[in-house]
């Protein structure tokens, strides 16, 4: 009885174990087929992702270790103590404890195809076709200036991906909650210790939470623990820099990013300023040199100010400076502003008279270099200290990328004119009445995509124009066109028929008679 017993169980066992192998077996096939169907729905997103990887890849073999700027050493040594927020040397360090150069510049070169997949996945979340959701994450996968920034020791990528990262948590879900207000407070309010206008970003969060509603009390509650959350990172940096030089700040950097612009713009034959101040206001030949020049050349009017007066006192001249340009030559001031805004939307991109030099955002055929800060042998030294190898240049694959960017592989302006106004279009939807509700949230979307990039352009624009601050429209302008396309396309298919008012009323008239 036992042995028949024992008999029957072993046979139970193999019958499981055989059909366990089985279902093994077949899992292989269907899972194949699902992934298939996958690349099948998604090809478009799914080649443009090849793309480019293989472009980031040929950047990494093209530049070793990586690009350095003139910058690059703030994050290594702490040179220019207060200049800019260090919160990339968070990343910069830990990466470069376990590694060196070349994983750095892997790091953001992943960040970039992440940010570009976070993109994608959020627009289908929300509804956005997949051809059009493609389109959006375009621009940050195959635009040479953006490849360029991954490449080089700098904070940008990380920045660009904290707005993404921060945007796209309070997006991911339909309607705002408080967990995801307060995570992407966190998140937002990080990128301000890594580029200091991601401050600009609180005010794109806190409108989109009080458009979303779901009543006043909660819409209000809800903004309050973002604008909490996103202050807390802030503070933490700021008692640190206190801490270690006794300065509760970001940056000290505010008042002469303004006088680049305020000096470009005044008319000193006119401006009425104290004696004190005159030589502040720089000759004509000076300003032809442009904000970027005023604020950090060594033959700035300012300079001299700085080697003979105690800092303070000279960042209350320029302070006063500054608010006297604002008060009696407003209209100056605003037409230089405003025309650095459209520049976005040219269709070349040239660098013009009194800018940043754009070949800094352009790939070289030779390693480049930018005496004294980053010289030939402070990026030797670096390589040495960190990792990564004596700088060196693949010629082949550099005049390959080199040539990609300079003829057409950017983002065009017209295309960013398109999605900006395709953006505000998609956020005006939300001043509609009788939107459905799947408008509504298409249109909540795009308008926290729209002013989030709208914000962080304009303010970097009112100090300097450079094509690097340009590049969060990459993530943001983008996302939000396609967005508002959404809100048309769904606009124009919910636009009630000819006649079917008619009809409608003709057939409750026929129910009601039965």
């Amino acid at each position: 009885m036992l042995r028949r017993d024992s008999g029957v169980r072993l046979a139970i066992l193999d019958l499981g174990t055989e059909r366990a192998k089985q279902a093994t077996q077949a899992q292989g096939p269907r899972s194949r087929a699902a992934w298939a169907g996958v690349l099948r729905r998604h090809w478009l997103a799914v080649a443009l992702l090849a793309a480019g990887l293989v472009l980031r890849v040929l950047a990494e073999l093209a530049y070793r270790p990586a690009l350095f700027y003139i910058d690059t050493t703030r994050y290594l040594y702490n040179t220019a103590r207060g200049m800019d927020p260090l919160g990339y040397k968070g990343l910069l360090r830990a990466i470069l404890f376990v590694g060196n150069f070349d994983a750095v510049a892997a790091v953001q070169h992943l960040l970039g195809l992440a940010m570009a997949l976070v993109i994608y996945l959020l627009l289908r979340r929300r509804g956005v076709p997949r051809w059009l959701a493609a389109l959006a994450m375009a621009p940050v996968l195959l635009d040479a200036y953006q490849l360029q920034i991954e490449q080089m020791i700098m904070p940008d990528t990380l920045f660009e991906a904290l707005i993404v990262a921060g945007l796209a948590i309070l997006l991911w879900q339909p309607g705002p909650g408080w967990r995801r207000a307060v995570v992407a407070g966190v998140v937002l309010g990080t990128s301000a210790t890594v580029a200091q206008v991601g401050e600009a970003l609180l005010l794109p969060a806190v409108i989109y939470l009080l458009a979303a509603r779901g009543g006043w009390r909660r819409a209000a509650g809800q903004a309050g623990a973002l604008c909490a959350a996103f202050a807390l990172p802030i503070l933490a940096y700021c008692t640190g820099s206190y801490l270690f030089t006794g300065n509760f700040f970001l940056s000290h950097s505010g008042v002469t990013n303004l006088y680049g612009r305020a000096a470009a713009a005044a008319d000193c034959a006119t401006l009425r300023l104290p004696p004190a101040e005159r030589g502040i206001c720089p000759a004509p030949a000076q300003q032809a040199n442009g904000p970027d020049w005023l604020e950090h050349g060594h033959e700035s009017p300012i300079r001299p100010y700085y080697w003979g007066l105690p800092r303070a006192e000279v960042d209350s001249l320029i302070s006063d400076f500054n608010q006297r340009v604002l008060t009696q030559q407003p209209l100056r001031l605003l037409g230089a502003y405003g025309r650095d805004t459209l520049k976005l939307f040219a269709l070349t991109r040239d660098g013009n008279a009194g800018d940043t030099v754009i070949a800094r955002w352009q790939f070289q055929t030779q390693f480049p270099y930018y005496p004294p800060y980053a010289s030939e042998a402070t990026v030797k030294a670096a390589a040495g200290q960190y990792g990564g190898g004596a700088p060196a240049v693949w010629r082949p694959v550099a005049v390959f990328l080199r040539s990609d960017q300079l003829h057409g592989g950017y983002t065009p302006g017209p295309l960013y004119a398109v999605f900006a106004l395709a953006g505000l279009a998609g956020s005006l939807a939300l001043l509609r009445r009788r939107a459905d509700p799947g408008t509504r949230h298409l249109a909540l979307a795009c308008l926290l995509l729209f002013a989030a990039g709208g914000f962080v352009l304009l303010v970097s624009d009112a100090f300097e124009y450079s094509w690097r601050y340009q590049l969060p429209a990459l993530v943001t302008l983008p996302p939000a066109g396609a967005l508002g396309i959404s809100v048309i396309i769904r606009s124009i298919r919910t636009l009630p028929r000819p006649g079917s008012e008619r009809r409608l009323a003709a057939a409750r008239t026929r129910r009601g008679g039965r």
